[in-house]
C-alpha cells in the first residue's frame, strides 16, 4: 500500500467487460514525505469516491485486481482508500528500527 495524489481523470470510450462503471484516475505516487516520486500512473478507483486533489492509498499487482467489484479484471493499480489525515513523525524515533527480528527475549 502506497500513498498517491489524484491529479487527473481518464476518459475511456471502451473498457474491459468487468470495468464498466469504474472510474480511471491519474495518480502521482508519493514518497514517505508526501513528495512526488516517479511517473504518474492510471489507477482504477475501487472507492468510487476519489477525485482530483485527493490524497489516496493505492495497491498494485494482484491486490489491485482483487480490490474492484469484478474480481481479477486486468488492472495493475487500484485506489483502495481516501486519506483524511497524515501525521508524519520526525526525529530519532522515526529513523530507528520499528521491530527487532531474530533476537530471543529473556524473561525472568
Amino acid at each position: 500500500m502506497k500513498f498517491a495524489r489524484v491529479i487527473g481523470t481518464v476518459v475511456a470510450t471502451r473498457k474491459y467487460k468487468g470495468l464498466e462503471g469504474v472510474k480511471l484516475l491519474v495518480v502521482q505516487p508519493l514518497d514517505a514525505e508526501l513528495g512526488s516520486r516517479g511517473d504518474a500512473q492510471v489507477a482504477a478507483d475501487a472507492t468510487a469516491q476519489a477525485g482530483p486533489g485527493n490524497l489516496v492509498f493505492v495497491v498494485g499487482s494482484r491486490e489491485a485486481a482483487q480490490a474492484l467489484p469484478e474480481v481479477f479484471v486486468p488492472v495493475d493499480l487500484a485506489i483502495t482508500g481516501i486519506v483524511d489525515r497524515v501525521d508524519l513523525e520526525r526525529g530519532p524515533r522515526r529513523d530507528g528500527q520499528t521491530a527487532v527480528w531474530g533476537r530471543s527475549v529473556r524473561r525472568r
